[in-house]
């Protein structure tokens, strides 16, 4: 037992000790956005108040949150300490919530507004930034969120469930895995919208409606269909969604607007298709999916066995 809690004991002060020490680091990061862009362009004026807001959100007040737990981590005061930080907490999703909108202002007002931009690649030129960018930075609370996650999580299994900071560490531990899942949340929304928009913008015309308020993009890729009568077989792109599963074809090399685009063939609502593995007709190349939906059935196959078993495996959990 006093081994156990030696060894328990090493590893809980290694893992304080990087704590600390990437604390510092993330804070000098954070310190190079709030020195010398949030207070120079509030003294400034150059940036509207509510803009300087849309850009950076709480940055300040992280930074604060942040430069106070290191003040208690450089004490050893480790329960206390996480126990004030997780009341700051929150600020980390309503940074996440707002990241997608501060790019966004972030771009417009360097286009619009020549004395930010001038402002923005002045400050960037400095010796502190090395090189980077405020773009580069402005991410980066996010990446924190995923370490403190996991510094966190190894301080409880190294700390013996009968201290008195075990309750502090292991209340701090669900906090910060309830703001990092609400986080990851918004980074999985935002992406899936990036997918239909990009689908979309494939598709010619805007006859199909991609973008659709709870549908979840899934999959896309090239699939052979195989025709019922004896005629050849038809390379497809298919995309597979939470809801419908649509087949498309290349527009025509030469169109002047659509060389790059695809031409919807058809939308398969997912709600009563009933999808099959076909054997024995593939000579163990590939394989041969059934797709039967109420009015048309679709054989769809690839000489990939692993890229058949893929789409088997995503288009039945789809329509489950």
């Amino acid at each position: 037992l006093e081994e156990q809690r030696a060894r328990w004991e090493r590893k809980r002060s290694r893992t304080a000790k990087e704590l600390l020490e990437t604390e510092h680091k993330y804070l000098e990061q954070l310190d190079l956005v709030v020195t010398f862009f949030v207070t120079i362009l509030k003294a400034k004026g150059t940036l509207k108040p509510a803009v300087l807001e849309a850009i950076f959100g709480p940055l300040e007040s992280m930074y604060s949150a942040s430069h106070v737990l290191s003040l208690h981590l450089e004490r050893g005061n480790l329960g206390p300490g996480l126990e004030n930080f997780c009341q700051n907490l929150e600020l980390y999703g309503h940074y996440a919530e707002n990241l997608e909108q501060a790019n966004k202002t972030l771009k417009e007002q360097l286009r619009k507004n020549k004395s930010f931009r001038r402002f923005k690649k002045l400050q960037e030129t400095r010796p502190q930034f090395q090189g980077r960018k405020l773009e580069d930075l402005l991410p980066l609370p996010l990446w924190r969120l995923h370490q403190y996650k996991h510094f966190l999580r190894d301080l409880l299994e190294n700390t013996s469930p009968d201290s008195a900071e075990y309750q502090k560490l292991a209340k701090a531990v669900k906090s910060i895995s309830e703001v990092s899942r609400w986080v990851q949340d918004i980074i999985h929304k935002r992406e899936n919208s990036l997918q239909l928009l990009r689908v979309q913008k494939l598709l010619k015309g805007q006859k199909t409606q991609v973008l659709t308020p709870g549908r979840w993009y899934i999959r896309e890729g090239w699939l052979l269909v195989v025709p019922s009568k004896g005629e050849e077989l038809k390379r497809r792109m298919f995309f597979l969604f939470s809801d419908i599963f649509i087949a498309a074809k290349p527009c025509h090399p030469l169109h002047l607007l659509n060389s790059n685009k695809l031409s919807c063939q058809a939308v398969y609502p997912l709600q009563q298709c009933v999808v099959e593995k076909v054997f024995g007709h593939t000579q163990s190349h590939g394989g041969l999916l059934s797709l039967s939906f109420p009015y048309k059935t679709l054989l769809l196959m690839s000489s990939d066995q692993q890229d058949i078993n893929d789409w088997y495996q995503s288009l039945t959990a789809a329509v489950r």
